[in-house]
C-alpha cells in the first residue's frame, strides 16, 4: 500500500467516525457556538502537546510512548475530525469568492440549493409549508 492509498484509507475511516459520533452527538460539538468549537479545537491540542513535551516536544517519540485507546494517535484522530467539521461548517456558512471554492464544492452546493428549492416546492403543492 502506497502512502497515499493509506492517508485515502485514514481519510475515509475519518468520514465514517463522524457518521457514527453524528449519529450519536449529533451536532453537539458547535452547541456552544464559534467560541465552544475553538476551545474543543484548542483542549485536543492540549493534550497533544501534554503527551509530546514530556518527550523534548518529538510527536514521534511520544506517539511510541503513548499507544493504545487513549494514546496519542487517539487525540490525533479527534483534533482531525473535529477540523474537518470545523472546515465543513465555515465553507457551508461563509460566502467565499467562487475563485476560492474548489470546482466540486461548487457543484455539491449548486446541487443541494436546487435540492431544497424543490423539496420547498413540493411541501408549498402539498401544504405543508412552514
Amino acid at each position: 500500500m502506497t502512502k497515499w492509498e493509506r492517508m485515502k484509507d485514514i481519510a475515509q475511516n475519518d468520514l465514517e467516525a463522524l457518521k457514527r459520533a453524528e449519529t450519536s452527538y449529533g451536532d453537539s460539538w458547535k452547541r456552544r457556538g464559534g467560541v465552544g468549537a475553538f476551545m474543543m479545537l484548542a483542549r485536543k491540542f492540549d493534550r497533544i502537546e501534554h503527551q509530546t513535551t514530556k518527550h523534548g516536544w518529538d510527536i514521534f517519540k511520544a506517539g511510541e510512548v503513548y499507544k493504545g485507546e487513549a494514546g496519542l494517535l487517539d487525540d490525533i484522530r479527534d483534533l482531525r475530525r473535529y477540523l474537518i467539521l470545523v472546515e465543513n461548517d465555515i465553507l457551508v456558512n461563509t460566502v467565499f469568492e467562487e475563485d476560492f471554492i474548489p470546482e466540486e464544492l461548487q457543484k455539491n452546493q449548486i446541487k443541494n440549493n436546487l435540492m431544497s428549492k424543490i423539496t420547498k416546492s413540493i411541501m408549498k403543492e402539498d401544504g405543508k409549508e412552514e
